[in-house]
């Protein structure tokens, strides 16, 4: 079964934010075994999460991961994401999903806040 991934972010009024997620999908491309990569922005931006989770199925996924681009599991995640790709799901009633928690606490999120945290205390 073809498996996609369909990253989701806020979304954003300022194009330089909305690339963020563009990156990071080309990095997860390069990196992963997933055979389809698309994002999405919950609101205010386009692809939307239903142009997004159409587009994994336009490129034949039968089985789409969605990974909410968040830190912690807030009212998005918990309420909106869900239903915004319940609602994608349903005219694709032949495709399984499943959405995956949210960046969260990890330790490699903690080195990154570190590196940051370095490079700033440096560059003064």
């Amino acid at each position: 079964m073809k498996r996609g991934l369909l990253l989701v972010d806020h979304g954003s009024r300022r194009e330089q934010a909305n690339a963020v997620l563009v990156q990071v999908a080309e990095i997860i491309r390069r990196q992963s075994d997933f055979a389809v990569v698309h994002y999405a922005h919950m609101e205010i931006a386009e692809p939307t999460v239903a142009q997004g989770f159409d587009a994994c199925v336009a490129d034949g996924a039968r089985e789409i991961i969605v990974h909410p681009y968040f830190l912690a599991p807030g009212d998005h995640y918990n309420d909106t994401v869900p239903r915004l790709v319940a609602e994608a799901a349903a005219r694709h009633p032949d495709v399984r999903w499943t959405i995956t928690a949210p960046l969260g606490i990890h330790a490699k999120l903690c080195e990154v806040v570190l590196e940051r945290v370095e490079a700033a205390v440096d560059g003064r």
